[in-house]
């Protein structure tokens, strides 16, 4: 509940900052000008709703106390998409086209599509560009992270286990 409603404070006061300072901007889909565009307004709906739901997630993973490992990569995440979201403002397009392919070589190591990534990562893109859009993003992201987790992962540490085996008995 604590969490959701900070979420709440900043999504509102971010709406609010917004409409007083020029209004509040709409984004395009894939940043062309000939699809259609998205009001960061229904931010201020999603980002309570997906906190609320996916903090609620988290909070039966994790019973009572969050991990260290939850609050690193919550962490981590919001700080990827705050490091993206600049990146974009600033003009720097080509660290921009390497970041949704360095979250896939993520995908080999760490399990990015659960919760607090995902949470983590579109709040952090939520500032730049609106909370349906880095929502999208995110969900692409995690369905090939599972992908690349649960099923080409287990191959190479698979085919390194055989090769240890095999080190083993030549050794012996």
């Amino acid at each position: 509940m604590y969490f959701t409603a900070l979420v709440i404070l900043y999504v509102w006061g971010l709406l609010i900052w917004q409409y007083f300072h020029g209004g509040v901007p709409s984004h395009h889909i894939l940043h062309r000008s000939d699809l259609p565009s998205i009001s960061n307004w229904w931010g201020g709906l999603l980002l309570p709703v997906l906190s609320w739901f996916l903090v609620g997630r988290i909070n039966k993973r994790e019973a009572e106390n969050y991990s260290f490992g939850v609050i690193v990569g919550f962490s981590g995440a919001l700080l990827y998409g705050i490091a993206l979201s600049a990146f974009f403002v600033n003009g720097l397009e080509q660290l921009v086209s390497y970041m949704p392919p360095g979250l896939l070589f993520l995908a080999l190591f760490l399990p990015i599509y659960r919760s607090e990534y995902f949470l983590g990562l579109v709040i952090g893109m939520s500032y730049t560009f609106g909370a349906i859009l880095p929502t999208g993003f995110g969900v692409i992201v995690a369905i090939i992270a599972v992908v690349i987790y649960n099923l080409i992962r287990p191959i190479p540490l698979y085919l390194a286990s055989v090769v240890q085996r095999s080190r083993n008995v030549d050794q012996a």
